[in-house]
């Protein structure tokens, strides 16, 4: 028996929204199919990706690493069915990137790794810094583009910016956390718990906007720039958070696991995306990645000034 692509992404469907049903209207086939995939890539691998209850299915420790690769494979058959071949060798020079930590860590290695084999006459110098010093690099040229969370920017005059992806805010508890018991939950019932403050990316200026629209405001216990530090304390019962689902992995270093709940309240996206200066005469390499992440996003390419 072999993978297919279709099981694949059949897979990645069902990791997505949680149950088989949902995953079956969101991807407009029979819920039948879709049980049928995860059946068969289970049978193949020898270990189960799921585990089932009665409000619908969590990966495994198997699955989620699963998930991983799944990504990655579909990723990589989307960028060579639509990337030009006539601009892979043609591209050279080097390209100044700039990334925010959020972005480091939890987005773009993945794409960077790629761009380069795609790239592979091109040079790109990756660093890393805050998102105020970006902003001011792209103005001055230090930096010829940069993948961040474009959420948080501010000078929206002197910049430009396209997403890439919107993540959305949900609440971290532990594996027996009795907010599972609910659907969702409010600001107000998470305010009466303890609470992790994430500080790295500006993100508990974020949670303080969205908390001031708010009477209530976290119990903040112990503040972090460590998102590992915020899962493992959660995963242990210390407290509750609410961060992006582009940083959430369901288990902590030591093993134990993270679940997630929708909150009832208006919690806004984390969203990264790519940022140039305006005025900015973009060079052949910088629209190849601009081209390139767009592609891997699945969102097609672009417009960029001409």
């Amino acid at each position: 028996m072999t993978i297919s692509l279709r099981q694949i992404r059949y897979f990645i469907a069902a990791a997505d929204a949680g149950q088989v049903s949902k995953a079956a209207m969101d991807i407009n086939v029979s819920q039948s199919v879709i049980t049928s995939a995860i059946k068969n890539l289970e049978e193949l691998i020898g270990t189960p990706l799921f585990e089932r209850h009665h409000s619908g299915i969590t990966l495994t420790y198997e699955g989620n690493l699963f998930l991983e690769h799944a990504r990655h494979i579909v990723q990589s058959v989307e960028e060579a069915v639509h990337i030009p071949r006539r601009v892979k060798e043609d591209i050279r020079g080097s390209l100044n990137l700039a990334v925010t930590y959020t972005v480091a860590g939890y987005f773009m290695p993945k794409f960077l790794s790629r761009f380069t084999r795609a790239f592979p006459n091109l040079s790109v110098n990756l660093l890393e810094a805050n998102r105020e010093d970006i902003e001011e690099g792209l103005i001055t040229g230090r930096f010829d583009i940069a993948v961040m969370l474009t959420s948080n920017l501010i000078n929206h005059e002197a910049l430009s910016h396209s997403l890439l992806l919107r993540s959305r805010r949900r609440l971290w508890v532990n594996s027996t956390h009795e907010f599972l018991k609910h659907k969702s939950v409010t600001l107000r019932r998470i305010s009466e718990q303890p609470y992790v403050m994430l500080t790295v990316d500006e993100a508990s200026n974020t949670a303080q906007r969205y908390w001031n629209k708010t009477d209530y405001k976290p119990q903040t216990i112990f503040r972090t720039s460590s998102v590992e530090a915020v899962r493992s304390m959660v995963a242990n019962g210390t407290g509750v958070t609410i961060l992006s689902d582009m940083v959430y992995r369901p288990w902590s270093l030591e093993g134990r696991r993270v679940e997630v709940m929708d909150v009832s309240d208006e919690v806004p996206t984390m969203d990264v995306g790519l940022v140039w200066a305006t005025d900015s005469d973009l060079s052949e390499s910088t629209r190849a990645l601009i081209e390139f992440m767009h592609l891997s996003m699945g969102a097609g390419q672009p417009a960029t000034p001409q």
